[in-house]
This record gives C-alpha cells, structure tokens and sequence, in this order.
C-alpha cells in the first residue's frame, strides 16, 4: 500500500501518517511544497519512535511523482467525489492520494480522474476531517479489501490469557 500527501501543510499530521504508515508496512509519499521541514521536531514528534523506520519518498512535485511511478493506479481521496470510499476496490499496491489540509487536491487532477476519486461521507455541513483519520479511514478499508497482509490479526494479553 502506498500513502501520497500532495504539499501537505501541518508537520503533526503528517508525523501521525507516518507513524500509521509503519504501523501497517505502508509507503509514504510526500509531494513539494511541503508546509514544514522533513526534520522538522513536531513532524517527528508525532511520529514518535518510529520516523526511522518509515519509508518515505519526497517529490519535487506531481509531475515527478508520475515519472517515478509510472502506471501507479491512484486513488485520490476529495470531498468532492461521486462515490463513496467503500466502493473501490482497492489493488495491493495501490495508491491513496490526500491534498494539502487547506484546500485538498486542484480539481485539475480531480477531474482528470473521475473513477478514482473517492469521498468519506460525512453528516450535515461539515467540510473535511483531519487529514490523518481520512487517511487511517481510507487505509484500513484498502488494507481489509487485501486481508490485513502480513498484519499481526490476534491480540495478546501480557498477564492474562483470553
């Protein structure tokens, strides 16, 4: 599974992906201008321990993204979709695609992917979630879709057995 954040904003959202991403054995992404620095101490933060052990990706910008990945099936996650995230199907090596917190991804790459655009349903008039919940929504369904692969399935109690 691959997670792209296109010119992400807030370094603590990103640091949450992050820490998700090598939560889940996920590639992460990043397509410049990023609103941080790579080693910036809140990014860090809220990744926690695990920074060092992410693989992570830097574009220049989308155009570079492409190129180094080509024939990448990308689905790009909007509150402007027609349909609604559970009804993808999600390949193993697909690719989740989230905009940048202020505004989401242009509506000029939206529109030239209509199919593969997808959207979290949401109740009245709110107007997006948290960029890291989108993506650990989006995610899990994909990561569920392709049977938790190579993920730890049972629980274990540390003092007392089930």
């Amino acid at each position: 599974m691959n997670i792209v954040l296109y010119e992400p904003e807030i370094p603590a959202n990103t640091g949450n992906i992050g820490r998700t991403c090598v939560a889940t054995g996920t590639r992460l992404h990043l397509i410049e201008p990023l609103g941080f620095q790579i080693n910036e101490k809140s990014l860090k933060r809220a990744g926690l321990d695990y920074w060092d052990k992410l693989d992570v990706t830097v574009y220049h910008d989308f155009q570079d993204f492409l190129d180094r990945n080509p024939g990448a099936k990308i689905y790009m996650a909007t509150t402007k979709a027609q349909h609604v995230y559970t009804d993808a199907a999600y390949e193993p090596d697909c690719y989740l695609m989230f905009g940048p917190e202020s505004r989401g991804i242009p509506e000029e790459l939206l529109v030239k992917h209509p199919d593969t655009c997808v959207r979290i349903p949401m109740w009245g008039d709110i107007r997006s979630l948290n960029l890291s919940n989108s993506v650990a929504i989006l995610l899990y369904e994909a990561l569920r879709q392709n049977g938790f692969e190579k993920m730890t399935l049972e629980g274990q109690l540390h003092r007392l057995s089930w």
